[in-house]
């Protein structure tokens, strides 16, 4: 029985995950605990959890994986500032100390920590060293119910490699292919990321979610000018256009000369019909590349099966691309898609290559509804709330479902805190923010009041997964929120000419299905199925709000604001819970009420966290 403990850290999204047998046990992402969002550092937090979740020491370890190799990414950094000296000097200069201090002795600094952590770990001896893009296939191959597959990963770069492709059989996965830095498809997204004023590494969602506002009139000109996209879905970047090689920034003036206009400064300028446009044709332009790649993958192998990793896997949009055009027969992606899901894909490739021990066969993933975080029993919830000076009553659980079932049929915003913490950038029905998606209001009141975030950001829906094709065109099960998919036509509402005819972020204040809160202005929606057999309570809330409504939706959202992390422990619920306009929030069978809380502790939780 081999017990290995995967790792994360030092670029973005740190995390541990634990696994025994085969079995992932636990795995969360270190901002969770520190309360920064991505953070970056030594995932001590995490590592403590997922360790005292199964009661192990470093010392019971049969090995610990961390995902990637950091003289191969140093190598990639020299090779490229000798390739384009002297341009780049400045950059050159102000990354070498870092790494000639830190990064490129990981494995010491590593193993100094680990020590410092727990006094039983047994030396570098144990540290092993997967690369950046095999830790996602094997994130998202090993984890699936395929045996046999093809495993796509795509980000924005690993070591050297930005794409590859792997082939998955039985216990075995290796990479087949590759394509390397400069060109990268993530990096690309994330040059218009930066644009349109949004954070890179962090902000592509928001570029994803502003797409549907635009119109890709300038598909053409970045196929002709910034990207060369071949036949087999191989490509290459014309860098003279970008800065992220040798510079300080994504892009540099060229790029910013061929959209006629200085990329957006952050928060201070306002969105224009150019930055619409721009994000729906750079979002249609990524939906080509990943349908041409697998549109040739599926032509070159005779293999049914799909599966996904790497930040560009958490593009829902051409994911559910790939979905309906049915390329594939089946298509898995690994819900913790970034980063963080390598801690898993490093464990697990310890596991079967280093160990060659077999895979667990299943009908099912064997991510458990990806709820691998921890969860706290009604001790702990009482004695943090009490220690919060919060007003609160333990209900059976019945009770408790149906306080939040009214409070949702009276239109308020619920948060909503049970079982294990999700693992990945999902809020699933553990940590989420809920509310009923037939109101109106329900979007813009989420958005500003509640999450303080920009008013076009759409939110997702959680549905019945026996109901989902009542409300949307999806043939196939979204447990993981990363599939879009349309409303079904019977749900339209129809929209006037007066009202087709309105431009921009406008679009949003027109109706367009019956339940407007989730339906995005293109139709579009991004579903989550919920299934009893791996999130039975909140199944059985939706349960109770259709048999109360009739509608088996509800507007779901990860609990938190912006710039925050999903909150984790009670405490935090509680927090977010006192410091936004949320009117109601049930921990397990613990309800409060707003109302009923001591005025004097609300907080203007607004500017608590940095804009992401």
């Amino acid at each position: 029985m081999k017990k290995i403990l995967g790792i994360s850290a030092f670029y973005h999204d740190s995390a541990a995950a634990l696994i025994i047998d085969g079995e992932i046990i636990a795995a969360a992402q270190e901002e969770r605990f520190s309360r920064q969002k991505h953070d970056a550092r030594f995932p001590e937090n995490a590592i403590r959890y997922v360790m005292g979740e199964a009661k192990l020491a470093l010392g019971d370890l049969d090995a610990i994986a961390f995902y990637d190799k950091p003289f191969l990414k140093f190598e990639r950094l020299l090779e490229t500032y000798v390739v384009n000296s002297p341009r780049g000097f400045k950059s050159f200069r102000t990354a070498m100390p870092i790494w000639l201090r830190e990064k490129l002795f990981q494995k010491r600094q590593l193993s100094k920590a680990l020590s410092t952590l727990d006094e039983t770990y047994r030396g570098p001896s144990t540290l092993l060293f997967s690369e950046h893009h095999f830790s996602h296939a094997a994130s998202a191959y090993f984890p699936s119910p395929f045996d046999e597959a093809i495993v796509l990963t795509l980000d924005g770069v690993g070591e050297w490699a930005t794409t590859t492709v792997a082939l998955g059989k039985g216990n075995s996965c290796e990479i087949v292919k590759e394509l390397h830095f400069p060109d990268s498809l993530g990096l690309l997204y994330s040059a218009f990321t930066y644009y349109a004023g949004f954070r890179v590494n962090s902000g592509e969602y928001k570029l994803m979610g502003l797409a549907p506002y635009g119109n890709p009139i300038y598909r053409d000109l970045i196929l002709e000018n910034l990207i060369d996209l071949r036949a087999d879905g191989s490509f290459q970047l014309n860098q003279d256009y970008f800065d992220y090689a040798t510079g300080l920034r994504m892009i540099n003036g060229q790029f910013e000369e061929l959209f006629g206009k200085r990329a957006r400064k952050p928060e201070a300028e306002s969105i224009e019909q150019l930055h619409l446009d721009v994000a729906a044709s750079i979002q249609v332009v990524t939906e080509e590349v990943v349908l041409t790649i697998s549109r040739s993958l599926a032509a070159e192998y005779d293999i049914p099966n799909l599966c996904l990793a790497g930040g560009v896997a958490l593009n829902c949009v051409a994911n559910g691309k790939i979905v309906r055009e049915g390329v594939f027969e089946n298509v898995w992606i690994q819900p913790a898609a970034g980063d963080a899901g390598g801690a898993i894909g490093a464990a697990l490739a310890v596991h079967h290559r280093e160990f060659g021990e077999p895979r667990r066969s299943s009908s099912t993933d064997s991510m458990k509804g990806s709820f691998l975080g921890p969860s706290y029993d009604d001790a702990t919830i009482v004695s943090e709330l009490e220690a919060s000076g919060a007003v609160f009553r333990t209900l059976d659980e019945n009770s408790a479902l149906e306080a939040a079932v009214t409070a949702l049929v009276a239109g308020k915003a619920v948060g909503w805190f049970q079982g294990r913490m999700e693992f990945g950038p999902r809020a699933l029905g553990a940590r989420s923010i809920l509310a009923d998606p037939r109101s109106e209001a329900m979007q813009r009141l989420l958005n500003l009041k509640i999450k303080f975030r920009e008013s076009f950001r759409p939110f997702a829906p959680s549905v019945l997964a026996e109901d989902a094709q009542e409300y949307f065109d999806l043939a196939v099960a979204s447990p993981y929120m990363l599939l879009v998919s349309e409303v079904t036509d019977d749900l339209r509402v129809p929209v006037g000419d007066q009202e087709e005819a309105i431009d921009g972020l406008e679009r949003l204040n027109v109706v367009r299905s019956k339940i407007p809160a989730v339906t995005h202005v293109d139709y579009s929606a991004r579903v989550q199925t919920v299934h009893s057999s791996t999130n039975p309570r909140f199944h059985a809330l939706l349960e109770l709000f259709r048999n109360s409504t009739g509608c088996s939706v509800l507007v779901n959202t990860s609990f938190n604001v912006r710039g925050e992390p999903i909150v984790c422990t009670p405490r935090d619920a509680f927090n977010c819970f006192m410091g936004t306009e949320l009117d109601f929030l049930i921990i397990e069978n613990t309800v409060l009420y707003k109302d009923e809380q001591d005025s004097t502790m609300l907080a203007n939780y607004r500017d608590q966290y940095a804009l992401d």
